[in-house]
């Protein structure tokens, strides 16, 4: 396996990112859980500074937060696979 293209990695790790907390945006309004397991839903969400339950906003930002956190974890990933590659 040779190196990883930084680009490419980053923004599959961005769109991964990005569908997941979609998904489990819908999922917090989804009947599926108790309503005590909706509620713990609903805070892990709100521990993302700034978000707020139920604002259109609020789903924006933590949007950007998500691409942060992947484009940051795509790069570290890239550099420790390439970097362990020897030469």
């Amino acid at each position: 396996m040779g190196q990883l293209s930084f680009t490419q990695y980053i923004w599959r790790c961005v769109l991964g990112a990005e569908v997941t907390y979609v998904i489990c945006l819908l999922g917090g309004y989804l009947p599926l859980r108790t309503v005590r397991g909706t509620e713990l839903h609903h805070a892990l969400f709100e521990t993302l500074p700034g978000f707020i339950w139920g604002n259109g906003g609020s789903y924006l930002l933590g949007a950007v937060y998500m691409l942060i956190f992947a484009v940051i974890f795509g790069a570290y990933m890239v550099w420790m696979h390439n970097s362990s590659l020897e030469k």
